[in-house]
């Protein structure tokens, strides 16, 4: 692991001068910008460079191409199906042959608005959770209600908590972006509480599993077959994956959408309102790195991230900052500002200044920005050199403020 400290690796300088942010209105405003700062730790994309075996498949896209023209659609989407479920080990999944592919977590989270949109349902939403699932609920009109994260903390609670909602389906992200939580801590007590209260009082469950690699690099956590719970309970569900935050793939990735029989036509149709197909050439190499995961244990992505994790921990030591620690340690980490008269908002623009870019917690809680206004969220996904040039620059930002 790279000390903080060491300028090892530097990056093209940014923009000119420091950009006023404070009328950005959503994260991904946000992380356009930084897009053009020297330190991006914004967004939660994949930015570290190829492993080994990764180095290899990049070396074989020409080769992809070629095999991507020479079989049909059918093959390479089932073929990705299959090797995904079978690195996240969802046999259930993988068996139920009704998952449908998009390009992105955000399109099939669009389906699934456009779903609730034409059915008038209100959703209960885990507070906090990063911003364009708000977004592109409210933009379909879908009326929402904020559930705090720690009404799933006890899970011999969580039947009761549920209770309190007045709405029509629950949406949840596990693992939570971005504080790490996640009922995986519970093996499957967790989600059994949650499934039983949605079928006994008639909800949709929306799982988006989007950080769920992480839970699968953490030996601790792991995952259960989630899917296998869901179809027996015959609960209406919904639940989304991605392989956007997993492998350095220059964003070209794949999101997948598996509904509960009792809804699945309808969502279908909307569904094949808003797209034909991925690119099998995107599927035929995405499917290489899901096999080289399976090969190497998932090495590639975990020690990436747990590095990066070590550096930021130990950048932030003795400062105003402090880390909250996550139930799984997903590719974001998450600290709270310890001096209550300084706020996120505040502390951006001033690491804005010396070109580091982080998020703010003000719209992860976005029914309640007030609360956000104590975090800062930092992206790990990030060549290691280049993150401790970045650390090395924040610690400095950072010990400059008054404890």
């Amino acid at each position: 692991m790279n000390n903080v400290g060491t300028e090892i690796e530097e990056t093209p300088d940014g923009t000119d001068g420091t950009p006023d942010v404070t009328g950005f209105v959503d994260l991904t405003q946000h992380e356009i910008q930084a897009l053009k700062t020297r330190w991006n730790l914004a967004d939660a994309h994949t930015h570290q460079r190829q492993s080994a075996g990764q180095d290899k498949i990049v070396s074989r896209l020409p080769d992809l191409w070629y095999e991507a023209e020479e079989n049909q659609q059918a093959y390479f989407e089932q073929r990705f199906i299959d090797a995904f479920f079978r690195l996240h080990r969802q046999p259930t999944a993988a068996a139920a042959g009704k998952t449908w592919l998009s390009y992105s977590a955000s399109v099939s989270t669009m389906v699934a608005a456009m779903y609730l949109m034409q059915r008038n349902m209100s959703v209960g939403l885990i507070e906090p959770c990063f911003d364009n699932l708000v977004d592109l609920l409210k933009h379909m009109q879908v009326e929402l209600t904020a559930l705090p994260e720690e009404s799933l903390a006890d899970p011999d609670r969580i039947y009761a908590n549920l209770s309190t909602l007045e709405t029509d389906a629950l949406y949840l992200v596990d693992p939570n972006n971005p504080t790490g939580f996640s009922l995986l801590q519970y093996g499957m007590d967790g989600f059994r509480e949650v499934i039983r209260y949605c079928k006994d009082h008639g909800k949709l469950l929306m799982l988006d599993l989007c950080f769920a690699s992480f839970a699968l690099c953490d030996e601790k956590i792991g995952r259960i077959d989630i899917y296998k719970l869901l179809e027996e309970s015959g609960v209406s569900y919904m639940a989304l994956e991605d392989t956007g935050k997993t492998w350095p793939v220059q964003d070209a990735k794949c999101a997948m959408l598996t509904v509960s029989d009792d809804i699945r036509e309808e969502v279908y149709n909307i569904q094949t309102a808003v797209l034909l197909n991925v690119s099998p050439f995107v599927l035929n190499f995405l499917t290489q790195y899901v096999e080289d995961s399976i090969e190497d244990n998932f090495a590639s992505v975990r020690d990436v991230i747990t590095d990066n994790r070590a550096m930021a921990v130990k950048a932030v030591e003795g400062t105003i900052l402090e880390y909250v620690e996550p139930v799984v340690n997903t590719s974001v980490a998450w600290f709270r500002i310890k001096p209550e008269d300084l706020t996120a908002s505040q502390l951006q623009q001033r690491l804005l200044e010396d070109e580091i870019y982080v998020l703010p917690g003000t719209y992860f809680y976005w029914n309640d920005p007030a609360k956000g206004e104590r975090y800062i969220r930092v992206a790990l996904a990030r060549r290691p050199g280049t993150f401790a040039c970045a650390m090395h620059r924040m610690r400095e930002v950072l010990l400059g403020y008054e404890r």
